[in-house]
């Protein structure tokens, strides 16, 4: 099974606050308020919630302490400037490393857990 047959099978929660309808295999999109709503989500069995990409939701969510843990893949090549990921927090974030491992073409996985306040 590919990486697009295993998305396509997945349950998948779109927010937006612009789109009405989504063409995409069992996608949902969150209505009214995106914090409920993923609190909802949580509290249901099941598997975890991944946000492959999105700064805006991803501070939102951290802004609540909604955020059991932080993947970050990162490719050896430089890619120029970019937006400050914690951007924000005034208290800092402190994160403990959980997990970090390289594969073969040098791209290493960086697994973080919050560190409670």
């Amino acid at each position: 099974m590919g990486i697009a047959d295993k998305m396509n099978g997945v349950s998948k929660y779109v927010a937006s606050s612009t789109l009405k309808r989504t063409e995409w295999n069992n996608s949902t999109i969150l209505n009214g308020n995106v914090l409920d709503e993923v609190n909802k989500l949580k509290r249901q069995s099941g598997r975890d919630i991944l946000i492959p990409g999105s700064a805006t939701l991803v501070h939102s969510l951290m802004g609540e302490d909604l955020i059991e843990e932080y993947q970050f893949i990162v490719h050896p090549q430089y890619q120029g400037s970019g937006s400050q990921f914690f951007k924000g927090r005034p208290d800092g974030t402190r994160l403990k490393l959980v997990e970090a491992r390289t594969f073969s073409l040098g791209v290493v996985l960086l697994r973080y857990e919050p560190v409670p306040h």
